[in-house]
């Protein structure tokens, strides 16, 4: 199969690359395509060297899929043209996601929403992913009404400028900021644009995505999105409420048999998720889970997720296996 991954060498395409090769995709051919200052750079990919090429390219060499992680102007001016050539899109950005024409797949939760015409996939954004695939089981089971999350997000979230400079800060050194404030020793409660209601666009996406993804508009979701000084693995600290009561027990044993989560839960030996056991996992790991008892059917818990992985690429790379598996690549 010829895959063309967009942005291939940025964080994230760099970690599409990585999680290609470990979940063994049938890649026969990769097609690395970058920004033109990057066009003839080579990339290492399952021990042999690939040139990176333009999307022009790339469109040209017809791959089966491409999977872009490139920014959303790079994929409003090019996913319509690889799908107009008939290659199918999976993308990273949030250019497609709210498109009422387009999908938006967390294969686990809402695979079956694709079908063999879907030509352009959005992926979600990461924050998303990781809430919504401890929500479906318990949406199934108990009827959520309404979701509060606050996050604790990486650096990594934002990409090599912000990574940079989290670790010159830590050195003491002076370099380009990809924040307006410092992020070492800090915590910034802006992740994205404020908009006119006093939320970010990132607050905005968590509360649109989430009711988009689960099919349900019923949802009622508000979220507080913060920038943290950690390297790589994003936090959330969420309160649900339900429509029916519910049983802590219950509800821990039904998040235990839901794949793609791992519950890490005992407090009487200190025992919770946090980044750094996330790191290079695909799994989304659950603690802290506690009765509200401010409030009747009600639940807390603390979500983590390596947002480069299950917030990013590997989710990217679970659609292109779903798309795979059915035989429409």
């Amino acid at each position: 199969m010829k895959v063309a991954v967009v942005g291939a060498t940025g964080l994230v395409g760099s970690k599409m690359l990585q999680v290609l090769t470990e979940r063994n995709f049938p890649v026969t051919e990769l097609i690395p395509v970058a920004s033109e200052k990057s066009v003839g750079k080579e990339v290492t990919f399952k021990g042999k060297t690939w040139k990176v090429v333009s999307a022009d390219t790339a469109i040209s060499m017809q791959p089966n899929v491409a999977i872009f992680s490139a920014g959303g102007g790079t994929s409003l001016e090019w996913a319509p043209k690889f799908a107009a050539a008939g290659i199918t899109v999976i993308d990273n950005s949030s250019a497609w996601r709210m498109d009422p024409t387009k999908k938006l797949v967390v294969p686990e939760v809402n695979g079956d929403a694709i079908t063999q015409e879907d030509k352009i996939i959005a992926n979600p954004n990461c924050s998303t992913i990781q809430m919504v695939l401890v929500l479906k089981p318990l949406h199934e089971k108990y009827k959520i009404k309404r979701v509060v999350v606050s996050t604790y997000q990486s650096v990594t979230g934002t990409g090599v400028k912000a990574v940079t400079q989290l670790m010159n800060e830590r050195q003491g050194v002076t370099g380009e900021m990809a924040y307006a404030y410092p992020i070492d020793l800090n915590v910034i409660p802006q992740i994205d644009v404020f908009l006119d209601n006093g939320y970010t666009k990132e607050e905005m996406k968590m509360v649109n995505e989430t009711k988009k993804i689960m099919r349900d508009d019923s949802i009622l979701v508000t979220a507080t999105t913060v920038r943290i000084p950690v390297m790589g693995g994003h936090s959330e600290s969420v309160n649900i409420e339900f429509e029916n009561e519910y049983d802590v027990a219950e509800l821990r044993a039904l998040l235990e048999k839901t794949p793609g989560v791992i519950v890490v839960d005992d407090p009487s030996k200190a025992l919770y998720p946090m980044p750094k056991d996330a790191h290079d996992k695909d799994e989304v790991f659950v603690g802290r889970i506690r009765r509200d008892e401010t409030q009747p059917k009600t639940v807390n818990m603390w979500i983590v997720a390596d947002n480069l992985r299950k917030g990013a690429a590997t989710n990217a790379v679970q659609i292109a296996e779903y798309l795979s598996g059915k035989n429409w690549l």
